[in-house]
């Protein structure tokens, strides 16, 4: 066999009797100790990088010891197994009432809500829940319910096109631009008709961390309906900032005080701090949830209500959610969130004041701000290249394309999480000046640059 076919054990683990070398894409003929096995899956994955080093991803790395040995503890817990893991299901119902509170629903104890394996998940509930309320009331008023679109910005993250494109739903994307770097509500009307189930809000753009301003947009679409009467209901695709601005920008309207905003989800592995594989959302009231997509489960004598795309999956996360919810309290994330966005904006301020950079944004909504290099500063280098120097260094900071109109701009990307401290960001930034140091100094132009495979 080939090296590249083979996956070699090391002699100093291997027992005796043992294979040295195993087939790389067929199972084995014979069992081997448990050891040897863990010690070659533990060794393979060193190769990973350092995920307290990954700048790139909103996803969270590290939780306490207590909440490793609950994870442990609840893995073998199947989440749709409501008869058999009723506390667990209770668990997951008392979480997502904490959120409807938390995001000011108007009767929290007495709407509807569910966990989900992640924010992806809980958008195509949310943009599930919109179509099938618009064909209802279309089909009600005798009115054709085969050509729905959903209105949302161009830097929408990749599920919203997913979305539409698994639901058979026309993406009505609203270009970003230099004069509106979000979807602000500007020229609205232009892309809402009848067949519009909803436009999409986005608190915390995954390109930039920018907040899409929510209350604006509700604004545009009220003129609409006196306009026109079209009433056009609001989903916040809150998978960052939903567990940023109810502790740190806690007067910001956003939520469910704004009555077009019909459900909201979020990331509890993002800014709800557990490990991934978590999501949520939850609905301003239950009857926004038509009932023909619940599906009752019976446990307990009663019937709990389930609305999933996946089935079987483990609890073990719901239950995280939920110790951090009692462990931190609304002080504690606030002051864990607080923490985060002090080094975004401290990073910012540093990279900004470089003079090979200017800002995109400076983290004052989630703790994620971009920077774009100055025109004119280098025909040497681009952010490819130093986001290759930088992962020289361990670090991964994507650089990559802005969306549609602004195409041309390429911007470079640092998400703050839990666990990158004021000393690591000093590292950092003493790492980036070594890079752009080196860049600056090229005499020639590098090859071609080296298109991101970031995706976001």
């Amino acid at each position: 066999m080939s090296l590249e076919s083979v996956v070699a054990v090391n002699p100093m683990f291997a027992r005796p009797g043992e294979a040295a070398e195993l087939e790389r894409y067929r199972m084995p003929a014979v069992p081997m100790l448990p050891e040897t096995a863990y010690q070659i899956v533990h060794d393979e994955v060193m190769l990973d990088g350092n995920a307290r080093l990954n700048l790139a991803t909103f996803v969270g790395t590290w939780m306490d010891e207590h909440a490793t040995r609950l994870y442990a503890e609840g893995c073998d817990k199947n989440m749709i197994d409501k008869d058999e893991y009723p506390q667990t299901a209770a668990i997951e119902d008392r979480c997502w009432k904490m959120l409807a509170h938390l995001w000011n629903a108007p009767d929290p104890l007495h709407t509807i809500g569910t966990s989900t394996v992640g924010s992806s998940e809980a958008c195509m509930l949310g943009g599930l829940a919109l179509k099938r309320r618009w064909q209802q009331a279309r089909r009600k008023a005798g009115l054709p319910a085969d050509r729905p679109n959903l209105v949302m910005s161009s830097a929408v993250q990749v599920v919203w096109e997913k979305f539409c494109n698994y639901w058979d739903v026309e993406p009505r994307l609203v270009p970003i631009s230099e004069d509106h770097k979000t979807l602000d509500g500007h020229d609205l009307a232009a892309y809402v008709d009848e067949n519009t189930i909803g436009v999409v809000a986005i608190l915390g753009v995954t390109y930039t961390g920018m907040y899409e301003p929510v209350k604006e947009i509700a604004a545009a679409l009220d003129q609409i309906q006196a306009d026109t009467g079209l009433d056009v209901p609001l989903h916040v695709d809150g998978a960052s900032g939903a567990m940023i601005a109810p502790f740190l920008q806690p007067d910001l309207e956003w939520d469910f005080r704004i009555p077009r905003v019909h459900s909201i989800n979020t990331s509890g592995h993002k800014y709800g701090l557990v490990y991934p594989g978590l999501g949520w959302v939850v609905w301003r009231s239950a009857d926004l949830l038509p009932d023909d997509l619940i599906f009752k489960v019976s446990y307990l004598g009663g019937d709990m209500p389930t609305f999933a795309l996946n089935f079987s999956r483990p609890g073990t996360q719901v239950l995280l959610q939920y110790y951090q919810f009692l462990r931190l309290g609304r002080e504690g994330y606030r002051e864990v969130q607080r923490a985060s966005q002090e080094v975004a904006q401290h990073l910012a301020r540093r990279i900004g004041a470089m003079d090979a950079f200017e800002l995109w944004n400076d983290g004052s909504d989630i703790p994620v701000f971009a920077w774009r290099l100055k025109p004119g500063h280098t025909d040497k280098w681009t952010l490819y290249d130093l986001s290759e120097r930088l992962r020289a260094k361990g670090w991964q900071v994507p650089a990559y394309p802005m969306p549609d109109d602004l195409a041309d701009i390429t911007v470079q990307r640092i998400v703050v999480r839990n666990g990158l401290g004021m000393d690591l960001a000093g590292a950092l930034l003493d790492d980036i000046r070594d890079a752009v140091g080196y860049l600056d100094r090229l005499e020639g132009p590098l090859p071609a640059e080296r298109q991101s495979g970031f995706h976001h």
